[in-house]
């Protein structure tokens, strides 16, 4: 695939759809997703809350017109690190038949450079433990397993 025919750009909310399908094909995650048109409504809610934050963003990364991956990057700052400011990238998702042809590289790059621009003290993620993948790709693009995370479902 070619970088200069894939864009990276912030989500809309024609996007969902798509999004969504991204989303419900993942068997790994575990989230719950699904196309399913009565939880769209929950969708567009979220979608919605993101798009108000002035710290979330939701992109797409778009190649041929249509939407292959997309990830959201959240910005924090805290007293640690004398006040300093991260981004956080959650979500992480390229089309499962298109993996490996650069797309997720460039998305990660897109936010390395974005947390640069923005003079972040770091950029980190989680991932899902049973992604062996994700983490050899992660670290392929510079991450290092550093933190162990801890998660407590409520719903």
């Amino acid at each position: 695939m070619e970088d200069k025919a894939l864009l990276i750009r912030e989500a809309c909310e024609a996007d969902l759809p798509a999004l969504i399908a991204l989303f419900a094909a993942d068997a790994v995650g575990g989230h719950g997703d699904t196309t399913d048109p009565e939880a769209f409504g929950e969708y567009a809610r979220a979608f919605a809350a993101i798009k108000a934050s002035t710290d979330q963003t939701l992109y797409v990364a778009e190649f041929a017109g249509e939407v292959v991956g997309t990830f959201q990057t959240m910005n924090t700052t805290s007293l640690t690190g004398r006040g300093s400011s991260a981004m956080i990238i959650e979500a992480v998702q390229t089309q499962a038949d298109l993996r490996g042809q650069g797309i997720g590289a460039a998305m990660i790059e897109f936010c390395v450079a974005e947390a640069r621009r923005r003079c972040m003290r770091l950029v980190q993620l989680t991932s899902n433990a049973a992604r062996k993948d994700a983490h050899r790709f992660y670290e392929r693009q510079g991450f290092k397993a550093s933190h162990i995370g801890f998660k407590m479902a409520l719903k």
